[in-house]
């Protein structure tokens, strides 16, 4: 696995100029023939050729639903963690994911089968995705936001006027690429690091990046997607790759989670959960780095390095916030829980947060905590715990 820095920093690409942002809207009248996009089919591994797929596919083109259902479920999955890429927020990716079927739905009596059913399905994701983002802007964590605070901030408010990145369910992902020719795996895809360093693309540039480097689109079939030219495809990549390299951790995570193993990455989840449920300040220390950094959004104050987190900690979660309980769950590829806190008037501990944690070896070096009970139905986890 070669680091994400160099992944993007030791390629170049010729090309001048970008894509106009207008031109990548999404129209139902853009899905007529000649404008499918997208890729070889025997490439993308689909089963257009095969005879139930057939079937399907003219059943559907006839008005049949329940055969277009059949067609893109084994593709739902894939397309809903592309928009969440693209988007940055699990809510968005729903209703961008459920137009863009819309979308295709509506043509796909023009849908002539000159890229694979898949390919043309991105297509149409992708170019709804850019409507949103050009209607939206880009999705935040609190780093973007200023600089770390050295001591807790108490009674930090939430920031309501702020589109906050949200964290991602990974049920479902695995460990393999979306596509033979692409340079992620699944997980890493979706890690936050990687989604949140996204967010500084505009939209043209995030699409050219995803569709190049996930799914391994070609940069002609790019230009195709988002109606634009070869040579704007190029100098987005270019732009992008020069971006994301700046911003992302050297290193995914999926290696470092490979080589200390699945039980060694329980332990440290239930050592986390536990340590805040008993107020442990000195268990939490021991399990994170000297560089630490902790984040809630929607707070916009974030904490850097070990003095300044363990402040914050002993002042607000283990000591002021009440009784905690914990379930683990998988977030962006990444170890994390659900926190569930005390409430007095549902005689429950309701739910709170999802931590996300990213690992340095076998040491936490950050915590996101994604303040709200609303994430927690998109992870499958209960309201409520006694």
């Amino acid at each position: 696995m070669r680091e994400i820095s160099s992944r993007f920093a030791d390629m170049t690409v010729e090309g001048a100029g970008e894509a106009d942002p207008a031109r990548t809207r999404a129209r139902d009248e853009d899905l007529a023939p000649g404008r499918d996009g997208g890729s070889d089919p025997a490439r993308d591994g689909d089963t257009d050729g095969d005879t139930d797929g057939d079937t399907d596919l003219v059943r559907a083109r006839a008005g049949d639903d329940a055969a277009f259902t059949r067609l893109v479920e084994p593709l739902r999955r894939e397309l809903h963690a592309h928009c969440y890429r693209m988007l940055g927020s699990t809510h968005d990716a729903d209703d961008a994911l459920q137009d863009a079927l819309l979308r295709a739905w509506r043509g796909l009596a023009r849908f002539e089968g000159r890229s694979s059913l898949r390919s043309w399905l991105y297509t149409v994701a992708t170019r709804t995705c850019l409507d949103i983002v050009g209607a939206r802007g880009r999705r935040a964590l609190p780093v973007d936001l200023g600089p770390s605070s050295d001591r807790a901030v108490l009674g930090d408010p939430p920031l309501t006027d702020v589109a906050w990145l949200s964290p991602y369910p990974d049920t479902g992902l695995t460990d393999a690429p979306v596509g033979p020719d692409t340079r992620y795996e699944q997980r890493e895809a979706v890690e936050l690091a990687f989604v949140a360093a996204l967010q500084h693309l505009p939209g043209n540039q995030r699409a050219a990046l995803l569709l190049f480097e996930v799914l391994g689109f070609s940069a002609a079939e790019i230009a195709l997607t988002m109606d634009t030219t070869t040579t704007s495809v190029n100098s987005a990549l270019a732009r992008a790759r020069r971006v994301v390299a700046d911003k992302v951790f050297p290193r995914t995570q999926q290696p470092t989670l490979r080589k200390i193993g699945d039980a060694r990455v329980r332990e440290i989840v239930a050592d986390y959960s536990s340590a805040l449920e008993r107020g442990d300040t000195d268990a939490l220390v021991a399990l994170l780095t000297e560089d630490v950094t902790w984040s809630m959004p929607p707070m916009a104050h974030w904490y850097r390095g070990l003095e300044a987190v363990t402040d914050f900690a002993v002042r607000v979660p283990l000591t002021t916030c009440g009784s905690w309980r914990h379930l683990p769950v998988g977030a962006n590829g990444q170890p994390g829980v659900g926190c569930y806190l005390w409430d007095e008037g549902a005689a429950a501990h309701l739910a709170w947060s999802i931590n996300v944690f990213t690992l340095r070896g076998d040491r936490i070096a950050d915590i996101t905590s994604f303040v709200d009970p609303g994430h927690f139905a998109a992870f499958g986890l209960p309201a409520s715990l006694p």
